[in-house]
């Protein structure tokens, strides 16, 4: 078990290394953001986020839109660890919805959020830099009236 803490501006790099690292890695993924792009987007959004990150340098990262309760971005550089159920846990304090956008790709994802509570709501078409096709994913904590 890994802790978690709220990342600050010195891990934006390392932030963007992992999503680097993944893209680079996964063959269906073409969007060409460069690791200094990804730093960028990052601390354009870091103001506006709720971002957590476990280990020091980061080994993994959530990125939260507090005002839509959705989950922006979870990598991790060692899937497979049990992190990101950390990360999923974490998100899920204290809220009774979530939602958030995975790539239609990436079936991995798909059965590791539906085993943590997720349904699949609606798919979207590509994002406009090139993206692959999304499923938007929703979980509500049981007992939540609707």
């Amino acid at each position: 078990m890994t802790d978690l803490r709220r990342a600050n501006h010195k891990d934006i790099a390392a932030i963007a290394r992992i999503v680097h690292t993944w893209i680079s890695g996964t063959e269906w993924m073409t969007v060409p953001h460069s690791a200094e792009d990804l730093e960028g987007f990052i601390r354009a959004a870091f103001a506006d986020r709720e971002i957590w990150v476990a280990g020091l340098p980061a080994a993994g990262y959530m990125s939260i839109d507090p005002t839509e309760d959705r989950i922006g971005a979870l990598y991790c550089a060692t899937p497979g660890t049990g992190l990101g159920k950390q990360f999923i846990d974490k998100a899920k304090e204290g809220r009774t919805y979530l939602c958030l956008n995975t790539h239609m790709p990436n079936l991995a994802a798909q059965r590791f959020y539906q085993r943590e509570g997720f349904i699949a709501a609606h798919e979207l078409p590509p994002s406009e830099d090139g993206g692959p096709p999304e499923l938007r994913m929703e979980w509500l904590r049981e007992g939540r009236d609707a």
